[in-house]
C-alpha cells in the first residue's frame, strides 16, 4: 500500500489545490504496507501487533473494503462487521436515536429490523437516558459505546476490532470482551489491533507483527507475543 505525501509545506486548503490544479506540488512515495502475505482460517482470533507507523490500521482498512491496496489483492470469504473509527459515520447533529437508524441504514438492515433491536442497541450502548440527545454533545467514550453497540448488533461472520476495547471505562471493556468472546464461540472470525498485549495473549490463537510495514513475524500467539514482548523491551 503506497500513499503519496506532499514535499513541501501548503499553509491552507486553496493553496494546496492552487499547486494542485497547476501540477505544482511535488510528492514523494510513502510505503504503508510492503509485500504483506498472510492467511486467516475461519473461527481464527488473529491478533495484529506492532509500534505505531507499523500499518496495522491500514491494513484493517484494505480488509474491510474502506480503501483498495495499490498492488495485490484481499480475498474475503463472509460478511465483515468493522469496528474501525467507531462512530466515524454519525451525523453529530442528531440525536443517538436518529444515528441509530442512519448508521443502521448504513449498513444494511432493514427500518423494521432495527426497529425490534432498537432497545437491545440503546441499553447496551448504556445511553437510555441520553437517546434523544444530539451526538455532537457525547463524550468519545459515548459515541464509541454507540457505535460498538450498532455494528455487533448482527453476528458477522469476521469482526474486525481496531482498538475500541480500549475505550471507555472498564467495565464496558468487560461488556465488549464478553459480546466478542459470544462471537468467537458461535465461529465469528476476528482480526484484532490492539497496543495491550495481555489482551492480545487472552484473546488471539494467532498474530502477525508488523514492523514499518512488513511482516516481522507470524504464527502462534505465544511464539510471536513472547518475541515482541523481549524486543519491545
Amino acid at each position: 500500500m503506497n500513499f503519496n505525501l506532499p514535499k513541501e509545506k501548503v499553509d491552507s486548503l486553496k493553496e494546496y489545490f492552487i499547486k494542485l490544479v497547476k501540477h505544482q506540488l511535488m510528492f514523494e512515495k510513502f510505503v504503508a504496507l510492503d509485500n504483506v502475505s498472510f492467511e486467516i482460517a475461519k473461527g481464527d482470533v488473529f491478533g495484529i501487533v506492532g509500534f505505531n507507523g507499523a500499518g496495522k490500521s491500514t491494513i484493517l482498512k484494505i480488509i474491510s473494503g474502506i480503501i483498495a491496496p495499490s498492488e495485490g489483492s484481499v480475498v474475503v470469504d463472509g460478511t465483515i462487521a468493522p469496528l474501525i473509527e467507531l462512530g466515524a459515520g454519525f451525523d453529530m447533529e442528531l440525536t443517538a436515536r436518529e444515528n441509530v437508524f442512519l448508521n443502521a441504514t448504513v449498513l444494511g438492515y432493514s427500518p423494521d429490523f432495527i426497529k425490534s433491536k432498537y432497545d437491545e442497541i440503546i441499553d447496551f450502548a448504556e445511553l437510555r437516558e441520553f437517546q434523544d440527545v444530539a451526538v455532537k454533545n457525547f463524550s468519545s467514550g459515548m459515541v464509541a459505546r454507540l457505535g460498538f453497540a450498532i455494528a455487533t448488533v448482527v453476528t458477522p461472520d469476521i469482526l474486525i476490532v481496531d482498538e475500541i476495547l480500549s475505550v471507555g471505562d472498564y467495565l464496558f471493556q468487560e461488556k465488549c470482551e464478553r459480546r466478542i468472546d459470544e462471537m468467537m464461540r458461535g465461529g465469528t472470525t476476528v482480526i484484532l489491533v490492539s497496543h495491550a498485549i495481555k489482551q492480545i495473549e487472552k484473546l488471539c490463537n494467532r498474530v502477525l507483527w508488523l514492523d514499518h510495514g512488513k511482516v516481522k513475524m507470524c504464527g502462534p500467539m505465544a511464539e510471536v507475543t513472547e518475541q515482541y514482548k523481549h524486543y519491545h523491551k
